[in-house]
């Protein structure tokens, strides 16, 4: 059986063939292994964003590349590298020392901090006074000049890099040089904590998720009495638009109570909705197409029964507050509040044409006391949002028929909802109503 783990290998032609051999050696790591070599260092980024989500982990073959990525933002998966402190400078220090051309003691060295040269040269008692080191981690170029300009004034015997580009340039150059390569040692470690990071964040991206939505306008109040046809037409429209977005998640939906709805999930499909837990999911997509404003909580649980308590927990919490940090809580009841990401800037959209006609109607209907009144949704009474063919015909200076078909360009648009016919004895057409969203025209100028 094929395993279900992929370890994505980045670095170098040379070391990711070590790897992958490593990888199916006489200690095989049970994990499938996808290459993505380069030719420079700098090329880490590109390859992270070819693998993309095709892999569970990226393993680096030096600390070098996965600095790039990381500096680069492209680590959306767990990572890691292959270190090349320790024995694997020490074994670049024991080829210098086998060579009569080179001294150990007389070197520079890139990328590895004093700390870990320090600790390197301690255990074999070779002093370090005239060991040049370049720390931060820079472009080929950068580091072969360093290496180059020390040797030609004859302050080192040999450059020791741990960049594969640089080792080409300045063995073009003429410069002395010895690659620090990574034990095997290393790899098979490396290997082995890669798998372990991968395993552990599938089984963290497929944990349980409870998401509850709430819809405050279909609460019934005392105060708040809306037509039934209306609510219906409502709830179904709005369970529609949860189902598609549920599919994207690969999640399920059960309608709770009369205005509540239980989305049911794993972490890494919220994830991936919500940028990183960073905006409340189903909110825009509601209000672009419904004209309504929803409450959502999110929670994270042991057990499904856990997991919903945090999700109420996140729902009451979010509708005591008008920002959207803390709608979603953690296993142990934590708010997730990730770091701030700068908001994508968003394109202009195209006015519907049905907004004009639904503005003419509001300001007519705001000016007269023609069409049918009822309850808003705050409560209050006396806002005229209700209109027939007849009389949007009068307030728009067309004809009733050419007024219905207007009235059902709203209903295309999602800026109004069609009501039950009056049931009248006299003969002829039943009388259409229809419930004008102007929730869609945005919150008017004072």
């Amino acid at each position: 059986m094929a395993p279900d783990l992929t370890i994505g290998v980045v670095g170098p032609h040379d070391l990711v063939e070590r790897v992958m051999l490593m990888g199916h050696g006489p200690t095989p790591v049970p994990s499938r292994l996808v290459a993505a070599a380069y030719r420079d260092e700098q090329e880490a980024a590109d390859k992270v964003i070819r693998l993309g989500a095709g892999v569970d982990v990226c393993l680096f073959a030096s600390p070098v590349p996965y600095d790039f990525a990381r500096k680069a933002g492209v680590l959306t998966m767990p990572a890691t590298y292959v270190p090349l402190n320790g024995a694997a400078l020490q074994g670049a220090l024991l080829r210098a020392a086998l060579d009569d051309r080179f001294d150990p003691a007389r070197v520079s060295i890139d990328v590895l901090s004093r700390a870990e040269v320090e600790e390197a040269y301690g255990e074999i008692n070779v002093p370090t006074e005239h060991v040049h080191l370049r720390e931060e981690a820079a472009g080929p170029g950068t580091l072969a000049a360093f290496h180059e300009r020390l040797w030609r004034r004859g302050a080192t015997t040999v450059a020791m890099t741990c960049v594969h580009a640089t080792a080409e340039r300045m063995e073009m150059a003429g410069v002395p040089t010895i690659r620090v390569r990574p034990t095997g040692a290393a790899i098979r470690s490396s290997l082995q904590t890669a798998a372990l990071l991968g395993a552990h964040h599938r089984l963290e991206e497929s944990q349980l998720v409870v998401v509850l939505v709430d819809v405050p306008t279909l609460r019934e109040t005392p105060r708040r009495v809306t037509p039934r046809y209306w609510r219906d037409e409502l709830k179904l429209a709005l369970h529609r638009v949860l189902l598609q977005e549920a599919h994207r998640m690969s999640a399920s939906v059960w309608p709770l109570d009369d205005h509540s709805y239980l989305v049911t999930a794993t972490r890494g499909s919220v994830a991936a909705i919500t940028d990183g837990y960073r905006t409340p999911p189903f909110i825009e997509r509601v209000r672009d197409e419904l004209g309504l404003a929803i409450e959502v909580g999110i929670g994270m649980g042991r057990t499904a029964q856990e997991a919903e308590t945090h999700a109420r927990a996140a729902l009451a919490r979010s509708q005591s507050s008008q920002r959207a940090t803390g709608f979603a809580l953690d296993r142990d009841g934590r708010a997730l509040v990730p770091a701030p990401r700068q908001p994508p800037r968003s394109q202009p959209q195209a006015k519907p044409k049905g907004l004009e006609i639904l503005a003419r109607l509001a300001d007519k209907l705001g000016d007269s006391d023609a069409g049918t009144t009822v309850t808003g949704p705050g409560g209050e009474t006396g806002q005229p949002l209700i209109v027939d063919a007849e009389n949007a015909g009068k307030m728009l200076g067309v004809t009733p028929r050419t007024a219905r078909r207007l009235l059902r360009t709203l209903v295309e648009e999602g800026l109004a909802w069609p009501l039950p016919p009056n049931r009248t004895p006299q003969p002829g057409r039943p009388r259409q109503l229809y419930r004008l969203i102007v929730e869609k025209l945005g919150p008017k100028a004072g």
